[in-house]
């Protein structure tokens, strides 16, 4: 992905029982340790890729190490430049 010049960030996230969970209600900033929900998978890492179309995603998800065991999600950039502030 680096060689082709696609990939932008690659990264690995810690365990979830690691997680803070952030809320915010009547403006005040609550937290939380962990998750709540024992779930089977999680997402362990990420790769940003900058690519023309799904079926090319696709294509490089497929040379991911990890589709020869399991399943690699794509999805795409949720684009939130027209939200407000």
């Amino acid at each position: 992905m680096r060689d082709a010049g696609v990939l932008v960030v690659s990264e690995g996230l810690g365990d979830p029982a690691l997680a803070t969970q952030v809320s915010v209600r009547d403006g005040r900033t609550i937290t939380s340790d962990g998750p709540y929900a024992e779930v089977k998978e999680h997402l362990a890492g990420f790769y940003l890729i900058d690519v023309a179309d799904l079926d090319e995603a696709v294509g490089w998800a497929a040379k991911a190490p990890d589709a020869a065991y399991t399943r690699v999600e794509v999805r795409p950039i949720l684009d939130m430049s027209a939200w407000e502030q």
